[in-house]
């Protein structure tokens, strides 16, 4: 155990390699003691939520953990592997990361979703969002407050309003069938409006698609199926 997750485990008393599969089980990688600690204790305390790992690093995550497929909160920042490569290092493990960081400007929430994290906030973000935005990652979604998206002014879009619901719906993680269901139509429908929206973007991908619609501020948090 380093010093700073020795720091963090005398904050809040749980052990670095703690497992329990009971809930959402959560992993912790940041670099700053107290808040590491403080993450580690919020996991802890919240009913439904179980500790995997807390570490200052993703190598030690890594090397430490006994979970797969758990949520990791992640900070963006860590020295030696910051940013997008954390969250390609973290997520090729077959985690799904939601990123904390201090930027919540639009190209780095662009940067880290395109690497493949599924929800992102600021660290100014009060316990009870980290907790919401957790469990909607867990549940399958993405997690996107409005707030690191309302940096600027958003281009406009050229899609019709039915169009941007399929779109917002997609960026939230939802199948096919999933915004079939919750928008009334068929699967048949949806696709046809995907055609239209690869059409007029020039975007062939999902990846892509959902790039686009960050870069155009659409609220793309808390979508459900």
């Amino acid at each position: 155990m380093n010093k700073t997750e020795s720091s963090a485990a005398a904050v809040t008393g749980w052990s670095p390699t703690v497992v329990s599969m009971t809930g959402i089980v959560v992993g912790v990688i940041d670099r700053h003691p107290l808040y590491l600690g403080a993450l580690a204790r919020l996991v802890v305390e919240t009913p439904g939520l179980e500790l995997c790992a807390a570490t200052a690093s993703v190598a030690r995550f890594l090397s430490e953990r006994r979970c797969a497929n758990c949520v990791v909160l992640l900070d963006s920042g860590l020295p030696w592997l910051p940013g997008a490569s954390a969250v390609r290092t973290v997520t090729g493990h077959g985690h799904r990361v939601l990123v904390l960081s201090a930027e919540t400007a639009r190209q780095e929430v662009r940067a880290a979703m395109s690497a493949g994290a599924v929800g992102y906030l600021g660290k100014s973000a009060e316990a009870e969002e980290i907790v919401a935005a957790v469990r909607q990652v867990a549940a399958g979604n993405r997690y996107l407050p409005p707030s690191v998206l309302l940096d600027g002014p958003s281009p406009q879009l050229d899609l019709s309003d039915r169009e941007v619901d399929v779109l917002t719906r997609l960026a939230g993680g939802a199948r096919d069938e999933d915004i079939a269901r919750s928008l009334k139509i068929s699967v048949r429908t949806v696709r046809s409006y995907l055609d239209r929206i690869r059409d007029k973007t020039g975007l062939r991908r999902r990846s892509e698609l959902t790039r686009y619609a960050i870069e155009h501020g659409l609220v793309a948090f808390r979508v459900s199926a």
